[in-house]
């Protein structure tokens, strides 16, 4: 049926929940950009024929047509989409994406999304004075300055503005500063305890 590669990049990102980034599809995008193709092509063949006097090949034309701007819309909505979820993962994780999402990102997006953290860095750095305004910090407001955390996975040395080092250690349990703990906990290295 016509158009249905392109459909079939837009369903696969519904069917995708909670925001995350499904692997890029190379191969099924550029079979939807060859049948777009293949239609202009023939529909190029058939608007010579029907200038000619075959006015019966209109309708096929217009079907044509509308199966390429239908790949279109998909198309772009496909990459806006990812986008856009991109996008999201940068205030999700910060500035360093984990390897298993950058796997699913094709080359250009991670150009894209090193364009876009290049951006917002410079904005931050803009809007704060000297030390800048990290916009990606209390998403949420906080309750309290100091939360009590707990260490998922070895990390090492940690150290917040007093200058005091802290070793983090697999189940270890720190109170640190909600603002130097909340990039280590959307990481998934420290776990907020809940008292």
């Amino acid at each position: 049926m016509a158009a249905e590669r392109a459909v079939g990049l837009v369903r696969e990102l519904h069917r995708t929940t909670g925001g995350s980034l499904p692997p890029f599809r190379t191969e099924e995008l550029r079979q939807a950009l060859e049948e777009m193709r293949a239609l202009y092509e023939q529909n190029q063949a058939d608007v010579s024929e029907a200038k000619s006097g075959r006015t019966d090949l209109i309708f096929l034309i217009r079907f044509r047509h509308c199966c390429l701007l239908r790949n279109q819309r998909c198309i772009l909505a496909y990459l806006y989409d990812r986008l856009l979820r991109i996008r999201a993962l940068r205030w999700e994780y910060g500035s360093v994406l984990p390897n298993a999402i950058q796997f699913h990102m094709s080359a250009e997006e991670v150009e894209w999304f090193n364009r876009y953290k290049k951006s917002l860095a410079a904005y931050m750095k803009s809007v704060g004075g000297e030390e800048g305004l990290d916009l990606t910090q209390d998403i949420k407001p906080p309750k309290s300055l100091y939360i009590e955390v707990r260490c998922l996975r070895d990390y090492g040395e940690f150290e917040i503005d007093d200058g005091t080092t802290i070793l983090l250690k697999k189940n270890s349990q720190h109170f640190l500063p909600r603002w130097k703990c909340e990039q280590l906990i959307r990481q998934g290295v420290l776990e907020h305890i809940l008292s």
